[in-house]
């Protein structure tokens, strides 16, 4: 008799988690769904960029062991700087991890940036901090004090920029940065799709990134106060 009431507790138990899982995943569908769906409206052709934005936000990515950026990196900074081109005196708002001494992402930024454009100094503008895509578009809106702005970055990495940017009350547009074919592309592919998930309930949440700090508006500001002293 206990057996039999064992089962049948069992049995009840091994279907409330089933319904529990098929809602979670189709919740974490819907939620992917909405994300990658309300981003990728955000995103315009370089032909199509609004010419009025308080910067262009470039999304940092790998640095190599001698200094130098990762082809992701190389193709967003060259895409950037497209941007800038066609853009009616935007500043450019590096941001990206440069958390330690010897890893320097805003730094590596920077220089290929000069390396590459003729561009006043002033309108160049470093955000150290950047140690994630929801950081950097929280840090955009509160200490940079952005209000509308072309963000730049990978295709699959862009409808969650837009989507994040959006609910923190940026006016955002994306301009896709893929250049070539990256290795490894189809892992960042599906890990983007975890990212989604997690940032939907940032967005909702709105946590405070690890550093905020006093505010440099890039509308009034001079991008040289944001240089690292210390390098």
């Amino acid at each position: 008799m206990k057996k039999r009431k064992f089962i049948r507790v069992l049995k009840k138990v091994i279907i409330a988690l089933l319904v529990l899982t098929s809602v979670a995943v189709i919740a974490g569908i819907f939620i992917v769904s909405k994300v990658q769906k309300d981003g990728a409206a955000r995103i315009v052709s370089l032909e199509d960029i609004p010419k009025d934005v308080d910067a262009i936000i470039v999304l940092g990515a790998g640095v190599k062991a001698d200094g130098s950026p990762c082809d992701m990196l190389v193709d967003r900074l060259k895409t950037s700087i497209e941007v800038y081109k066609e853009s009616n005196n935007s500043k450019l708002l590096l941001s990206g991890d440069h958390s330690r001494q010897n890893y320097n992402e805003v730094g590596t930024m920077k220089k290929f940036v000069q390396d590459n454009i003729k561009i006043n100094d002033s309108k160049i503008f470093l955000d150290h901090a950047g140690f994630s895509t929801y950081e950097s578009m929280y840090r955009a809106k509160e200490i940079f004090k952005v209000k509308k702005a072309i963000i730049v970055t990978n295709e699959y990495h862009l409808p969650r920029a837009l989507y994040i940017a959006k609910s923190l009350g940026i006016d955002a547009y994306g301009v896709k940065s893929d250049i070539r074919n990256y290795k490894g592309i189809e892992v960042y592919r599906q890990r983007e799709k975890l990212a989604q998930l997690k940032d939907f309930f940032y967005a909702l949440i709105k946590p405070e990134p690890t550093f905020l700090g006093e505010e440099i508006p890039v509308s009034t500001s001079d991008g040289r106060v944001t240089e690292d002293k210390t390098s």
